[in-house]
């Protein structure tokens, strides 16, 4: 029997409704989250990066498989490849006139993705949250949020692992009289508040809420603030690796700061 990977399940639910936006969303957003293996014309040079690419009705595709097994069942041979997250391969292929094919011929899944959704990914990846400077002085029980915007929220958190401990979730009242959602989070790890902040504006975007704002802030333990949050907010516990769980980044796109580079 062949096991149903998080990538299988999300194409299955997307191909069962094709009219649903929701559903292509949440596979758009598996795509980016897991981890691709990049079927690579040689192997790797530090960042630099080769993939073999195909041409398939005068489009070019790379070939990328969410398991390991899949692409070796694909290429009946040893071959070269690189294991990146999908965000990782979007962004290296964005603006080339590249689309992706996935899982080809070994799996349920199998796709292929055109160059301008890729670029749309790519895009709507790197579009970050924007700062403001209101002040919450009132903080209520959470209420009217679609369960979409949770399960996504839920998900985002839980492979965050590491860079905070805990997240409450409220309605707040800010000092300028607007009202809103507040997600609080404690103890997060320095250096961690951006990808965090990106996380969390893109579970608000994959969820297909229209028009959404969520807003983000980092906080002390002992923050008066974080008392409330406790009290009345919805409360999300991010996993926590072991020490020997904890590893540099060595692969090309595994460091955020240094994404691979396309030859």
């Amino acid at each position: 029997m062949i096991e149903e990977t998080p990538l299988d399940a999300a194409h299955a639910a997307m191909e069962a409704a094709p009219e649903d936006s929701s559903a292509r969303l949440k596979f758009y957003e598996r795509l980016a989250d897991g981890e691709l293996f990049l079927l690579l014309a040689q192997e790797p040079t530090g960042d630099n990066v080769t993939p073999e690419l195909f041409e398939v009705s005068d489009s070019r595709f790379v070939l990328v498989f969410d398991r390991e097994d899949r692409l070796t069942a694909f290429t009946s041979r040893a071959a070269a490849y690189a294991a990146l997250s999908g965000r990782a391969i979007a962004g290296m292929l964005a603006g080339q006139d590249i689309g992706l094919g996935l899982n080809l011929e070994v799996a349920p899944s199998s796709i292929l993705i055109p160059a301008s959704a890729v670029d749309w990914l790519a895009q709507t990846l790197g579009e970050g949250p924007e700062e403001s400077e209101a002040r919450p002085v009132e903080v209520l029980t959470p209420k009217g949020l679609p369960d979409s915007l949770i399960t996504a929220l839920d998900t985002k958190l839980g492979l965050a692992a590491g860079l905070a401990r805990k997240a409450y979730l409220a309605a707040v009242i800010y000092d300028d009289e607007s009202r809103g959602h507040l997600l609080g989070l404690t103890g997060t790890a320095p250096g961690a508040e951006a990808a965090l902040a990106r996380a969390v504006n893109e579970a608000l975007v994959f969820s297909g809420i229209e028009a959404g704002a969520l807003d983000v802030v980092f906080l002390a333990d002992s923050d008066p603030l974080t008392a409330k949050l406790a009290r009345v907010g919805l409360r999300f516990d991010l996993p926590q690796p072991s020490s020997a769980n904890i590893q540099t980044p060595s692969a090309p796109g595994s460091d955020p700061k240094k994404p691979p580079i396309l030859r």
